[in-house]
């Protein structure tokens, strides 16, 4: 009958046998104890055992007469967890986010989360060492601070980091994490006609011109944003594809009333909507506030905008499947694999009657 706990107690009546023999540790992979031959005084030993270069490594880390099972755990714990090699909180982090986030659209935020919010608090840590209890104190006092939808965006990125730390090192054990503190719920906001002309009407410089051009091609805030001058040739938008992404339009003619919000736009640097620098124009939750309050409309995201085109296209009478193409979703692996037409011709047609329904909405 294999043990299923180990007590120190217990440790100190363990049997000796003929020969030295192994005894693995119920409650932690890659801990065991070394018990002596029965002619031998030496001491029961604690040891873990690694990987290093591909190769299995026994480390020794005590005996039972200098450490308690708990010490020894402890110790197991940093050794399996590379701690010797830098494998703390913030080096996995920063790994994570070279490896597998940067391909990500939303790459950004989760580089500003990690920075500001995970390594701050645990980053010099091992990530072994970090139990749910030590998250949990890091997102009460993010959620105070901040509120619960921040706490949840953290918890959420350090998930993410545990998870795919976990699938390279499968001894490392996510620790458990709780519930979100604000319960999510499916956003199905659109603009009526009302809040579309307060907005296309307002000004607001730079970011209402993005506002209005994301109305018009119906795509996500990061790939309006990232607009370049270059990717806008003979009235086609060429969409870059990024990594990992889930999918977008590919290549859209856009309606003259698109082409001329991006004639009109200053050209600073290679982004059709300039920030400061080199890169494109900022959205931070200030430049909206002023937005809102300039054109009087409240509770609206941006990703509502989007969500508004696609309610405008049904109701231009545009077929769902072209109206799906525009927006850039997934057709099904069927489709995708038999359908090889580009759906171009369709997609413009789809935008400029978008157009025409908007500057009907707006006049």
């Amino acid at each position: 009958m294999k043990r299923r706990h180990l007590t120190d107690e217990q440790i100190r009546k363990l049997p000796r046998k003929t020969n030295r023999y192994t005894l693995a540790d119920p409650e932690l992979i890659g801990h065991y104890l070394r018990v002596p031959p029965r002619k031998s005084k030496a001491p029961i030993t604690f040891v873990a055992v690694t990987r290093q270069e591909g190769k299995q490594v026994w480390a020794t880390l005590g005996t039972a007469d200098d450490m308690t099972l708990d010490q020894a755990r402890d110790g197991a714990r940093r050794i399996r967890s590379g701690r010797a090699a830098g494998a703390t909180v913030a080096s996995i982090s920063k790994e994570w986010l070279d490896r597998h986030a940067r391909g990500l659209r939303t790459f950004q935020e989760r580089k500003r989360i990690v920075a500001s919010y995970i390594v701050p608090h645990v980053g010099s840590r091992a990530m072994a060492d970090v139990r749910g209890s030590d998250i949990t104190a890091v997102l009460d006092k993010i959620e105070d601070e901040n509120g619960p939808a921040m706490a949840d965006a953290v918890m959420r990125v350090f998930r993410a980091i545990a998870r795919w730390h976990h699938q390279r090192d499968e001894d490392y054990q996510p620790p458990p994490l709780g519930t979100l503190r604000v319960k999510e719920r499916r956003r199905k906001r659109i603009l009526t006609d009302a809040e579309i002309k307060a907005i296309w009407s307002c000004g607001g410089g730079s970011y209402g011109a993005l506002v209005r051009l994301a109305l018009l091609v119906a795509q996500r805030r990061e790939k309006v944003r990232s607009l370049r001058w270059t990717d806008v040739k003979d009235g086609t938008w060429s969409i870059p594809t990024e990594e990992r992404e889930k999918g977008n339009a590919g290549q859209l003619q856009l309606p003259k009333l698109a082409l001329d919000i991006i004639a009109g736009q200053p050209r600073l640097n290679e982004y059709v909507f300039p920030g400061r620098g080199d890169g494109p124009l900022g959205v931070a939750g200030h430049r909206k506030a002023e937005f809102d309050k300039l054109c009087g409309v409240k509770d609206w995201r941006f990703h509502d905008l989007r969500r508004t085109a696609r309610s405008l296209m049904s109701r231009a009478g545009i077929q769902t499947e072209i109206a799906e193409r525009v927006l850039g979703h997934a057709q099904g692996e069927l489709i995708e694999i038999y359908d090889r037409h580009h759906y171009q011709d369709e997609m413009a047609d789809a935008l400029t009657k978008l157009a025409a329904l908007v500057e009907r909405i707006v006049a």
